[in-house]
C-alpha cells in the first residue's frame, strides 16, 4: 500500500515538473520572440536563422523611414558608450534641425567598437567593446527618428597592421636593416601620427572592412560611412615599400577599383564615401587617388570634408581661408557641383553632395555665426540638390545656436 502510494505521488511530481517545464518554454519562447538576437532564440533556431535571412529581415531593424535630407552630428565609440552624451545628442535632435548621427565603429586604432560576429575582428583580436549593446543604442536612437550612420576608417590602420604586415606599408630605410625578407610589425611606415596604414591594394583588407559593414547593417545601421580611403598624405612619403601595391597601376585606379568592389558587395545598402576637401575643385588625385568623379557612380553620398581650416594659406585669395568659412564652403561645393553636373550628361547616377563642415576650433574660433554661414553656403551653393550635411567636432560637442 505505501509503495503504491509512493508510485502515485511520484507519478504525480512528473506530471506537475513536466506542465511547468512546456509553460515555462512557451514562456520563454514569447519572451525571446520579441528581443532581436535572444541567446536561447539563437541557439535553438541556429541553424535556419541564418538561412532565411533577406533583406527585409535586416531592414527591420533600420529606420522604418528615409530621412530625404540627412543633418548629422558626428559620435566616437566613446562617446556613444555614454548615457549623459546619448541624451545629448537626442536633445539637440530633439531642440535643432539635426536629425541623424555618425557613430565610429572602427576608428583610426583599428577596434571594432562593439561586439561583431566578424570571425577575422575575433582572429586579429581587433574587437574593443565600447558600446556594450549596439542594438539597444540603435533602437534608442530610431526611437526617436534619428538616422545612425557607421563610420568605418578603413586603411589607416595600426592594429590590422600589426596582426597582417604583409598586408602593411613598411618603411624602407626599416626593411634595409633587417636581415630577413619577411615583412613584420617592427619595419612598419608610420604616418606623422605614428599610425601604420594598409597598403590599399590590399584586397583582403577591402574584404575586411566590408565584412564589418556587412555586420553593422545586420545590426541595424542605416548608413555606412567610408573614411580614409586612400594613400598617405603625410610623414615620410618616399620611405613607404608597398608588399601588394606594384606603382605601375595609378593610385586613382586603386582606389576607384575599392570604390566598385564595395559597390558590388554591398549592393542595396546606403554608402558614402569621405574626401579631402580638395577634391572638389582639383583635377588631379592629390597624390592619394581620390579623385570625385571616380566616387559618384558607386557611392549614395559623397562627403568633401570641405573644413576651411584645412585650406592653405592663400586659398582663392584668403591668408586664412578659415576666417572665411562661407566664401571657402560655397566656393568648394560649387566645384562639387560643377563636376556632378557635368558627369551627368554622360553617366547616369542618384549620387547626392553631402559634405563635412566645421564645428571646432582650427585657424579661427568658431562662433555659432561661422557654423551657420557653412550650413547657409552649403544650401547656397547646392540649391535644389541640397542633401544636407554632417559636422565634425572631435569633442563631440556641438553649437546648437547655429542648428
Amino acid at each position: 500500500m505505501k509503495l503504491f502510494k509512493y508510485c502515485i505521488t511520484a507519478f504525480l511530481v512528473i506530471i506537475i515538473v513536466g506542465l511547468f517545464f512546456i509553460f515555462s518554454q512557451k514562456f520563454i519562447f514569447k519572451l525571446g520572440s520579441l528581443i532581436p538576437n535572444d541567446n536561447l532564440i539563437e541557439e535553438e533556431f541556429s541553424s535556419s536563422s541564418s538561412e532565411i535571412a533577406t533583406d527585409t529581415d535586416e531592414a527591420q531593424n533600420q529606420l522604418p523611414y528615409q530621412q530625404e535630407i540627412i543633418k548629422a552630428v558626428y559620435l566616437t565609440s566613446w562617446s556613444a558608450s555614454k548615457d549623459s552624451h546619448i541624451d545629448y545628442i537626442i536633445d539637440i535632435a530633439k531642440t535643432t534641425e539635426i536629425n541623424a548621427v555618425v557613430i565610429d565603429i572602427k576608428d583610426f586604432s583599428g577596434y571594432v567598437a562593439y561586439d561583431t560576429a566578424v570571425p577575422e575582428v575575433e582572429k586579429y583580436d581587433a574587437k574593443q567593446i565600447r558600446i556594450s549593446d549596439i542594438d539597444f543604442l540603435l533602437q534608442k536612437f530610431h526611437k526617436e527618428g534619428i538616422y545612425v550612420i557607421a563610420r568605418i576608417t578603413v586603411f589607416q590602420d595600426p592594429l590590422l597592421a600589426r596582426a597582417r604586415p604583409d598586408l602593411a606599408i613598411h618603411s624602407k630605410s626599416k626593411l634595409s636593416f633587417l636581415p630577413s625578407s619577411v615583412l613584420s610589425f617592427s619595419s612598419l611606415w608610420l604616418d606623422n601620427m605614428e599610425l601604420a596604414w594598409i597598403d590599399p591594394a590590399a584586397r583582403e583588407s577591402w574584404d575586411y572592412n566590408i565584412a564589418i559593414a556587412k555586420d553593422a547593417v545586420e545590426h541595424g545601421f542605416d548608413e555606412i560611412n567610408f573614411d580614409y580611403v586612400r594613400f598617405p598624405s603625410d610623414g615620410n612619403l618616399q620611405d613607404m615599400s608597398f608588399p601588394l601595391w606594384d606603382e605601375k597601376v595609378s593610385k586613382r585606379l586603386v582606389i576607384k577599383e575599392f570604390f566598385k568592389h564595395l559597390r558590388q558587395e554591398l549592393p542595396t545598402t546606403k554608402i558614402s564615401i569621405d574626401l579631402f576637401g580638395l577634391s572638389t575643385i582639383s583635377s588631379n588625385d592629390l597624390g592619394i587617388g581620390q579623385i570625385i568623379e571616380d566616387a559618384f557612380k558607386y557611392f549614395d553620398y559623397v562627403c568633401p570634408m570641405v573644413y576651411p581650416s584645412h585650406y592653405a594659406d592663400g586659398f582663392i585669395g584668403y591668408q586664412n581661408p578659415a576666417e572665411y568659412p562661407y566664401e571657402v564652403v560655397k566656393y568648394s561645393m560649387e566645384g562639387a557641383l560643377e563636376k556632378l553636373m557635368s558627369y551627368k550628361q554622360s553617366q547616369k547616377t542618384n549620387v547626392q553632395l553631402r559634405p563635412w563642415l566645421q564645428d571646432f576650433n582650427l585657424g579661427a574660433i568658431y562662433s555659432a555665426e561661422m557654423v551657420s554661414s557653412e550650413i547657409r553656403a552649403v544650401r547656397d551653393a547646392l540649391g535644389d540638390n541640397f542633401k544636407g550635411y554632417m559636422l565634425w567636432n572631435s569633442w563631440n560637442i556641438y553649437t546648437k545656436e547655429a542648428l
